[in-house]
């Protein structure tokens, strides 16, 4: 069937076609004349309004419908010399019907359902390979051998070839971070990525359909804002400006949020009770708004489907040298987990820290107090304590240890803080609020000490009942600095986020008023 490429130009008296059947024609219509083209021949007794090409033996069958009725028209082509082209002016209102466009699946998710089939086709190749070795004689097996090792360099060879052209396959994928200009590997594209995240809202929209906040909830308004505010702030990196954000805030008691690479805020209650004020929330939504941006999940991804495919020749390699299939097995879980402990879980571990990174430097840049990043996190230490929540070593987790996150912003701070300022930023107060929490914390400490609530080590001790609350004292209740120059932002201030269910036990007004006139 001929392919028709058609060129509208909307809101125009006249439109220009080009249509292209197999060689590139172009048709002048005049209403009541014939039309005439080489090699091609049309005749039109009448206007229509809509174009239909059909393929017929004889040749194509061209269907014109319009308001006086339906005239069909056959094109026959004649083997001659090439088609030239020439202008065509038509009136305006016609229109060209097309089958539907196919869309096809992200590469990202036909990839990850292809995931379990390739360990599978891997395991039974290696499995076959293995039964085919044992039911060979022994005088075959040793002229195999033999062979093997009188051809070694030419294996040798053929194998490094191949490791020479898996590198330069890779290299050929080479990419540069957006904000920190780290070089990395990326298979999938962000475009492929930006498919896949429609597809994926799509389904969490659905599966929290009943349990999302109401756009005139005040604490929607409030992350809101504050994802506006940020993209306002930061509207000069392009993967922040070219993306439309919006924000879902889902009724839930997980201390959750993230961020889908097409911007899609899901912002869970849990996580708006764990944060002291609209600075920490800041931070919070800095951090996830990073992973968007610099296309960590595609990242992510790419590295696991690098390997996946080097597993699956370690993994064909396993079940055809393992006598048995129980071994083989084992074999099997030691190479999943190897990979899980020695790649995968550090990767993201480095993309974590590399988000917490730029997400500080986001939220400083819209003048949010960055002091507040390592209290969000001491807080985050004290509620597991509280909760008793087990604490895993930081190498069995995809996440940093909220100890080492202090540690890494407090090292952030003094730069953030210098990027603050060169944003022309109000100044912020004295006061530190991490020095306001220590203190805070060292009282409670020794208030817990004095009930033998606390641990070995100095922690807390778990809660007989539900989880006390972390009194919102502990961090001066400010309102975000307004932006300059930003009118939008200007019409009025970010609310403060008032914590209903925080994460530690509270301070004695007394107390909390003694470390804040000594502090």
């Amino acid at each position: 069937m001929a392919l028709l490429c058609v060129h509208v130009l909307r809101g125009s008296r006249f439109c220009s076609l080009s249509a292209h059947l197999t060689r590139n024609f172009q048709v002048c219509k005049q209403a009541g004349h014939p039309v005439k083209k080489a090699d091609w021949s049309l005749s039109s007794q009448s206007s229509c309004h809509t174009f239909d090409f059909r393929a017929t033996r004889a040749g194509t069958l061209l269907s014109l419908q319009g308001k006086a009725g339906t005239v069909c028209h056959q094109i026959s082509p004649k083997i001659t010399s090439p088609l030239q082209s020439s202008s065509v002016l038509m009136q305006h209102g016609y229109s060209f019907h097309t089958s539907a466009p196919v869309r096809a699946l992200p590469a990202p998710l036909i990839w990850m359902l292809l995931k379990p089939l390739q360990k599978l086709l891997a395991i039974i190749l290696g499995r076959s390979i293995r039964k085919w070795w044992v039911a060979l004689p022994a005088n075959r097996r040793q002229l195999m051998r033999e062979w093997a090792w009188q051809r070694r360099w030419q294996l040798v060879a053929v194998a490094g070839v191949a490791m020479v052209i898996l590198v330069l396959l890779l290299m050929t994928h080479l990419d540069e971070s957006p904000v920190t200009g780290r070089t990395r590997l990326l298979v999938f594209s962000r475009q492929n990525y930006m498919e896949l995240a429609a597809l994926t809202s799509e389904q969490y929209m659905a599966e929290f359909a009943e349990v999302l906040v109401p756009e005139t909830d005040p604490r929607h308004q409030v992350v809101e804002r504050v994802v506006q505010h940020l993209v306002q702030r930061n509207k000069d990196i392009p993967e922040m400006s070219e993306v439309t954000w919006s924000v879902h805030v889902v009724q839930s008691p997980n201390t959750n949020a993230f961020v889908l690479p097409n911007g899609k805020v899901f912002m869970f209650t849990g996580m708006l009770d764990a944060v002291a004020d609209v600075h920490q929330l800041s931070i919070v939504l800095g951090h996830e708004m990073a992973h968007a941006l610099l296309g960590h999940s595609a990242e992510q991804a790419s590295l696991s489907h690098v390997m996946d495919l080097l597993s699956v020749i370690l993994l064909t390699a396993i079940w055809a040298v393992c006598p048995r299939d129980s071994l083989a097995l084992l074999g099997q879980w030691v190479q999943d987990k190897l990979t899980q402990f020695m790649f995968n879980r550090p990767y993201s571990r480095k993309l974590e820290a590399e988000a917490d990174q730029v997400g500080l430097q986001l939220a400083a840049k819209a003048c949010a107090d960055v002091r507040a990043g390592p209290v969000f996190w001491q807080q985050m230490e004290i509620r597991d304590q509280l909760t008793g929540e087990p604490a895993l070593p930081e190498w069995l987790s995809t996440h940093p240890s909220h100890r080492n996150r202090v540690t890494q912003l407090d090292r952030l701070v003094p730069q953030a803080l210098e990027l603050r300022e060169s944003c022309v930023c109000p100044a912020l107060p004295a006061t530190d609020p991490r020095a306001v929490f220590s203190k805070s914390v060292r009282v409670l400490l020794e208030n817990a000490n004095d009930q033998g609530r606390v641990g070995p080590g100095g922690s807390l001790k778990p809660l007989p009942r539900s989880p006390a609350r972390l009194p919102a004292a502990l961090l001066v209740q400010t309102t975000l600095p307004p932006s300059p120059n930003v009118e939008q932002e200007s019409k009025g201030l970010v609310p403060v986020i008032s914590s209903d269910t925080a994460v530690a036990p509270a301070a004695p007004a007394e107390e909390q008023r003694r470390v804040q006139s000594s502090s």
